[in-house]
């Protein structure tokens, strides 16, 4: 817990240092006061509104009871193994088989899932699939997935802010006239979506591992879950998931289809060292 405290305090760190120095480069003092405010707004957002953002850039909507008693069930049953409050559940409208769980605390926590996944999975499997998510939240790596998620896409947005300023030799900076201002901001285009990635493999691949161990224990064995990462590699291949970059870290397998260029760097370690490594362990 505490890890993952410090993981979230140097995140909106980095979210502010890169904010400001976006501003300054746009508009000298005046554009990093600016910044300055901007990101303020951003750190807000990014604490207490990321799982928010996420459900709805997935039209993730709630479901009722009443509506899928034994999702419900499963969830119900899961979250008291893991001493966690239950909960809230969403599906995604999208064929392609994912899953992920967001939330700034087990109290405030929800695990989404998609139709695909519904369809595509037995009980025992499904059930190893929310465990894993389970884990997530008992681990407390939902706020950290969230944010981090918030932050990708806002470093994505100041790059992309970046490339055009760099066009018309950036807003009247100080280094404007020599040309410096441009290409610092050229090379922030660059670099920023490439800090993006590098932030989500730093906080997704160990903590993979450990939910599909703590998942495995929830469900009371590995083999739903290793049989559900099994189907879950062959199925994302075969109906990619149109997802945004800055999310795929969050997903239980990586959501993005096999041509994307963020696929050179895999938030997610390999699904069949994940499946060797639960099969392995002993109950």
């Amino acid at each position: 817990m505490m890890a993952n405290s410090f993981k979230t305090a140097i995140l909106l760190g980095l979210l502010t240092g890169l904010i400001l120095v976006v501003g300054s480069l746009l508009g000298g003092q005046q554009g990093m006061l600016i910044a300055l405010v901007f990101a303020g707004i951003m750190n807000f957002v990014s604490y207490w509104f990321s799982d928010k953002i996420v459900l709805a850039m997935y039209r993730a909507k709630e479901i009722q009871e009443s509506e899928a008693p034994d999702l419900h069930s499963i969830v119900g049953r899961l979250a008291a193994r893991a001493s966690i409050p239950k909960p809230k559940i969403y599906i995604m409208p999208a064929e392609a088989p994912n899953a992920f769980a967001t939330g700034r605390n087990p109290a405030h926590a929800a695990v989404a899932v998609t139709g695909g996944l519904l369809n595509l999975l037995t009980e025992e499997e499904l059930e190893g699939v929310i465990a894993h998510e389970m884990a997530h939240v008992r681990n407390r790596d939902i706020l950290i997935g969230s944010i981090a998620a918030t932050i990708a896409g806002a470093i994505m947005f100041l790059a992309n802010m970046a490339r055009w300023a760099a066009l018309f030799g950036g807003y009247g900076g100080r280094n404007r006239e020599e040309g410096g201002n441009a290409f610092a901001l050229l090379f922030m285009a660059i670099l920023a979506p490439i800090a993006a990635v590098l932030i989500q493999m730093a906080i997704a691949r160990s903590r993979e591992y450990q939910a599909d161990a703590s998942g495995a224990n929830f469900a009371g064995n590995p083999q739903g879950l290793a049989r559900a990462l099994e189907k879950l590699g062959k199925y994302s291949g075969r109906i990619p998931m149109e997802a945004n970059p800055a999310t795929s870290h969050m997903f239980i397998v990586k959501p993005l289809s096999a041509g994307s260029l963020l696929n050179l760097f895999s938030t997610h370690p390999p699904i069949e060292e994940r499946i060797r490594r639960l099969l392995s362990r002993s109950f």
